[in-house]
């Protein structure tokens, strides 16, 4: 008697388990433009989205994107140009929650349907105490080399307090 399974992955449950995956993304929309018409389906637009470093209290982020519309971006299947920029501060006292590991995921967001994510990676550069936040895009066969860089110093928050030092393994 055989009591292992195999399980099939179909295309579409592989779809649909992508777009459950990347909907797990922890950003908040603060708001956006619209920057072309599109007379069927939504406008192009910039978006702009907030979200905290889970690792890190004390540091938010803002990054920007382009989102295309029309008829393809109605329905999810645009691919999204890799025109991103990003802008991390110190919000509050930082405190490392865990250990920090090099060139670590913060942010993810899928970009098209399958193969392309905007994502925004953490460095430490322990010389200088700073936090380096990348934003760039990844694709499967042709990543593009647009990015963006925001640099958060490791300040005391009040008077009295001792920040810690930036390291990452």
């Amino acid at each position: 008697m055989n009591l292992s399974r195999s399980v099939t992955l179909t295309p579409k449950l592989a779809v649909l388990l992508l777009l459950f995956w990347q909907s797990l993304t922890h950003a908040e929309e603060i708001g956006s433009v619209d920057t072309k018409f599109k007379l069927i389906g939504p406008d192009h637009k910039v978006v702009v989205d907030a979200f905290d470093d889970t690792k890190v209290d004390g540091v938010a982020c803002h990054i920007s994107r382009a989102v295309t519309g029309g008829l393809k971006g109605a329905v999810g299947l645009a691919e999204d140009t890799s025109d991103a920029s990003i802008s991390c501060r110190q919000v509050g006292p930082i405190n490392f929650t865990d250990s920090l590991k090099k060139g670590e995921q913060v942010f993810t967001e899928r970009r098209s349907v399958l193969f392309k994510r905007l994502q925004v990676v953490r460095f430490c550069d322990e010389t200088r105490n700073t936090l380096v936040y990348l934003a760039y895009s990844d694709k499967i066969v042709d990543g593009s080399p647009q990015n963006a860089i925001s640099t958060v110093p490791i300040k005391p928050w009040s008077g009295k307090q001792v920040p810690p030092r930036c390291n990452d393994e």
